[in-house]
């Protein structure tokens, strides 16, 4: 095989790539900024397109009966989550995320790693011991690169500097997630 066709077999293969991670934007609902994916997601038929970007993203993904995982694309303003700013994620106390399992909220960097932080912490979820607001039993996670003091340590979800990815996982989601009549609150900036 020439040396010209080599480059030519990697540039489409390089172009395919694009296209596919191009269109992980168009899949599923955008709603406060998260974006939830339950049609055909574990089950593809004939959306190859969707395998393609399900793949290119990690393994596989489970059907929506198993568990559902919002990916946040937008603050409240509608800007790209950044490590420069830092925000807060709250949850009322009648909008819990609605899983029968176990639910987390787990950060990543721009290419998709956990970034190692001072108290080793990448996710946070219902099994932690989070602290909810004594006054009406609402839970706030504080998202940011750096600690927001001892009182709120325990809901601190450290970030790095840069563009952020953040991923809820819903396990055994109820109903109301499936319907999509429950959906991620708005990350907003503190």
């Amino acid at each position: 095989m020439s040396t010209s066709s080599l480059y030519e077999i990697e540039a489409d293969a390089q172009d395919a790539r694009a296209e596919i991670m191009g269109s992980m934007t168009g899949f599923g609902a955008e709603v406060n900024g998260w974006r939830t994916s339950l049609d055909t997601m574990g089950v593809y038929g004939n959306s190859y397109a969707k395998r393609a970007v399900v793949a290119a993203g990690g393994l596989g993904a489970n059907p929506p009966e198993d568990a559902v995982y919002p990916v946040l694309t937008a603050d409240a303003d509608n800007e790209p989550v950044d490590g420069a700013n830092d925000y807060v994620l709250r949850f009322e106390a009648d909008a819990m995320p609605p899983a029968d399992a176990f639910w987390s909220v787990t950060m990543y960097d721009a290419e998709g790693y956990q970034v190692a932080n001072e108290i080793d912490r990448f996710a946070l979820g219902d099994r932690d011991r989070m602290v909810h607001d004594e006054q009406d039993g609402s839970l706030t996670i504080y998202i940011s690169q750096h600690n927001p003091g001892p009182d709120r340590e325990a809901n601190w979800l450290p970030a790095p500097a840069g563009p952020l990815g953040i991923t809820m996982r819903l396990y055994a989601p109820k109903p109301e997630v499936l319907d999509a009549t429950w959906n991620p609150p708005a990350v907003t900036k503190a």
